[in-house]
């Protein structure tokens, strides 16, 4: 993906990713890590700004799909998660012994988010009577007032989503937008009146995913979780995943389809047109800044960062040449900057008094996708001269700046769209059999349709997790690399963070 060459301004090389990644958020100026909390980074406005772009798609995505947004108390009471948790324990069993939940009795045991939240037992000096804790996600404070929203079966569906922040014990090592305790986190919370209508919610989200995928240039991989790595209180899990450079998977979003298991245990029910009582069925989906990580990795190189222009926080710098040496220069720049800003692009004019090369190095540091110069000869000439971050060089005319601005950055996302593909299709490769070498930054297709015992195998064999069966099976049929037997079922095995 990147050009290992000579590292700039002390980023190591993007081939050692692990030293490149935390290094590049901070140098890139999207994070500050120095607060006095572990996996609680600050949001530096560069950051901040790049995660309001991906959000303000999230929102657009939202509208256009009928969503509607709330905002719920960042404070849930203790017995919610107790309630949760007796749900959660019981699908986990219900799932373990291949029954129906409705068959077992209610025996808790510690299961969902209990282990991981922050508890709130004290006001001032006053020990609360209830408990609360800060919501690691928001089912349980949700469903408490979906009853009170959902009388009839006009009410549905009913589509709610909010972009919020969540918190979460994370016990192993922090990194920035990865894996971290304090969460930007979106969800998108549904009520439907039948399992179908629901599933073609599920369907729908997808199809979001999709659109949001692309416009920050990720290629992903859409699975069904096996049943041992479905979110505890989901009939089903569909996760989306996205390769980083070293070859490991990192979940950037997930759908959930709850059937009626969350409605039954929240008492959320409707009146159908027969005037009968009816438990709705449930989804959700959601996204964290995982998304901007993905980005970070999946675009950037050794000299920075490289943001996809739907998303980039500055979408072109307007940079002055020797404008001392000419009245006409800022001018030009000025009126550009306007022309362009009008045209709905995020843009910034630098005439910091600094050298050009020091200029050049900063944009390109923070992925700034296009850099327009203006000196005095440009000006001369009616252009202004573009360099695109992913490389290349051309005059623009002046009197044409916001077609050939958008000229520009639409082959800046191409490039990236199809860097990004590359990229993806180079770790993907095909395991036969459990006897072929398992490479470093490989991802690997098999065929697999054995049971758990044989899932578990596979896993040991190979040191690699099952993400689940790929939305798009094999169009013929395939040997499964344990059993043999024929099936056309497409999985991938990868190392996840």
């Amino acid at each position: 993906m990147a050009d290992h060459g000579k590292a700039k301004r002390g980023i190591p090389p993007k081939a050692d990713f692990n030293a490149w990644y935390p290094a590049i958020v901070e140098i890139a100026e999207l994070v500050d890590k120095r607060y006095p909390i572990k996996g609680m980074d600050v949001w530096r406005p560069y950051g901040w700004k790049a995660m309001r772009c991906i959000d303000a798609l999230t929102h657009s995505e939202m509208e256009r799909t009928d969503h509607e947004e709330v905002c719920f108390p960042l404070l849930i009471p203790e017995d919610l998660l107790e309630k949760e948790n007796r749900l959660v324990s019981l699908l986990k069993r219900a799932r373990e012994e291949g029954v129906d939940p409705s068959e077992l009795r209610v025996e808790e045991e510690e299961a969902g988010f209990k282990k991981e939240v922050y508890w709130v037992k004290h006001a001032g000096e006053n020990e609360l009577d209830v408990p609360m804790f800060l919501r690691p996600t928001s089912e349980t404070a949700m469903y408490t007032m979906f009853p009170l929203w959902i009388r009839s079966h006009v009410d549905l569906p009913l589509k709610t989503y909010q972009i919020v922040n969540t918190f979460r014990y994370e016990t192993k090592q922090t990194r920035s937008f990865i894996r971290v305790r304090e969460i930007h986190f979106f969800e998108a919370h549904t009520a439907h009146v039948d399992e179908d209508c629901a599933s073609r919610q599920i369907e729908q989200d997808l199809e979001i995913v999709g659109r949001l995928m692309h416009s920050m240039g990720l290629p992903v991989i859409i699975s069904k979780r096996p049943v041992w790595d479905t979110f505890p209180g989901a009939w089903y899990t569909i996760a989306i995943d996205v390769i980083m450079p070293n070859g490991r998977t990192l979940q950037v979003a997930s759908c959930h389809h709850y059937k009626d298991q969350w409605a039954k245990a929240f008492d959320i029910t409707y009146q159908d047109d027969s005037g009968n009582t009816q438990y709705c069925h449930q989804t959700t989906y959601g996204m964290s800044e995982r998304l901007l990580g993905a980005v970070v990795g999946m675009h950037g190189d050794d000299n920075g960062l490289i943001f996809p222009p739907p998303i980039a926080p500055i979408q072109v710098v307007l940079m002055p040449v020797a404008a001392h040496k000419s009245d006409a220069v800022m001018p030009a720049v000025n009126e550009a900057a306007t022309a362009l800003r009008n045209a709905g692009f995020r843009v910034k004019i630098d005439s910091r008094d600094l050298r050009p090369g020091q200029k050049y190095w900063d944009w390109e540091i923070k992925g700034v996708p296009l850099r327009l110069e203006i000196g005095p000869r440009d000006v001369e000439n009616g252009n202004a001269f573009a360099a695109r971050r992913t490389g290349g060089k051309e005059p623009i005319p002046l009197n044409s700046i916001v077609e050939g601005v958008r000229n520009q950055l639409d082959m800046i996302q191409s490039e990236l769209l199809q860097r990004s593909q590359s990229h993806v299709d180079d770790c993907v490769i095909r395991l036969e059999h459990l006897d072929q070498e398992i490479l470093d930054g490989k991802i690997y297709e098999i065929a697999f349709d054995g049971s758990d015992a044989d899932a578990e195998k596979l896993e040991k064999t190979t040191g690699l997790a099952i993400l689940g069966d790929a939305m798009e099976p094999f169009t013929e049929d395939q040997q499964c690399v344990i059993t043999g037997k024929t099936t056309r079922r497409r999985q991938h095995i990868a190392r996840m963070y």
